[in-house]
């Protein structure tokens, strides 16, 4: 009986250890893409342009 225990609670762990593992992988993808975003709306110029040709 104490087997059977012991095996649910390392399944359980690794269970959650995989969960973990997917939520910081997930963090790190956003925050490069929200930061790729960012540099780019940078780059661009802010406001309405206008062009003139004559």
């Amino acid at each position: 009986m104490k087997t059977k225990f012991a095996a649910s609670v390392l399944s359980a762990l690794l269970y959650a250890q995989g969960l973990l593992g997917f939520a910081a992988l997930a963090t790190v993808l956003l925050k490069e893409r929200a930061h790729a975003q960012l540099t780019a709306a940078a780059d661009a110029p802010s406001g309405p342009s206008v062009l003139v040709v004559r």
